[in-house]
């Protein structure tokens, strides 16, 4: 059971989310608790309820704590506990840090120079680079197309990209068989070839954290199978062959070549002479007489 959990700076009257997110092996309805570690550890969130100060201004979505109307208070280190007994590591914790600005107050552990945040602004949160979902298929036939994709989708501000093949770095140029996108993601192949074939991965990076990158996936580019291809070469010829047929009927029919009325009227001619034909009469018997003298 993986479990995760945001940092989280807030101002004052603004609601905080302590997003975690989990993922279990089987069991379904895994046990969720808050705490809230101070000068003891207290319960936030318990037996399917709130306690304390918490009930009625908190909700839960999943295991995502959201606290409405947050004071300095609210301060402090909270941490997530999820219980899935049927799994093979059946508990998972992990702590985030809430912290409610009054007033005027440098942001100096936002690694941000010269700025403040007020009373007036919205909440801001910076989310260090997580790892990435990369998708790379395992195999693809020569000459196709192909697009990887990697996505974070919790770093704050969004994640920059960048995509290694066997641990070297990929730079896409005009003589490149590929293109990029690095702020989606994305590694475009027009037509790959045998040479694209090898370990792929992709990095996430912003200017919060250290940059996290995904398991290298290996991809292999393969060759039709002779059947495919025969079957293709079938195709196309037949394809040739009908357009080559379409093409002589054309060109017949605008010389003169091919006068289809009057083969079908001759047809029917001789049809209709084939249906009233009647057999001449057979000719009368003749008689042979015999004279005796």
């Amino acid at each position: 059971m993986k479990l995760l959990l945001l940092p989280l700076l807030i101002t004052l009257l603004h609601n905080a989310v302590l997003a975690c997110e989990f993922r279990t092996e089987k069991d379904q309805n895994p046990r969720i608790e808050w705490k809230k570690k101070g000068k003891g550890v207290t319960f936030v969130y318990f037996d399917h309820k709130f306690t304390g100060s918490y009930a009625g201004r908190a909700k839960m979505d999943g295991a995502t704590l959201t606290i409405h109307s947050v004071t300095q208070k609210d301060s402090g280190e909270y941490r997530c506990e999820v219980t899935a007994s049927e799994d093979h590591i059946n508990l998972g914790e992990a702590t985030v840090t809430l912290s409610v600005l009054g007033g005027i107050y440098p942001v100096k552990r936002l690694q941000m120079r010269y700025s403040y945040i007020f009373l007036s602004f919205p909440s801001a949160t910076l989310v260090p680079p997580h790892v990435p979902s990369c998708e790379v298929p395992s195999s693809v036939f020569v000459g196709s197309g192909l697009d990887l994709l990697c996505k974070d989708k919790l770093s704050v501000p969004p994640a920059t990209y960048r995509w290694y093949k066997d641990n070297k770095v990929l730079a896409a140029t005009a003589d490149t068989p590929y293109s990029m996108d690095s702020h989606k993601g994305t590694l475009k192949f027009k037509s790959v070839s045998k040479t694209d074939s090898g370990m792929y991965r992709c990095e996430s990076s912003n200017s919060v954290g250290a940059p996290k990158s995904c398991v290298a996936q290996q991809l292999k580019v393969i060759d039709y199978p002779l059947n495919m291809t025969i079957l293709i070469a079938g195709a196309a010829g037949l394809l040739c062959l009908i357009i080559f047929c379409c093409i002589c009927v054309c060109v017949c029919w605008r010389r003169g070549c091919c006068k289809i009325n009057e083969l079908r009227l001759n047809w029917y001619s001789l049809s209709f002479r084939a249906k009233s034909y009647n057999p001449p009469p057979p000719p009368p018997p003749t008689h042979n007489w015999i004279c005796y003298t």
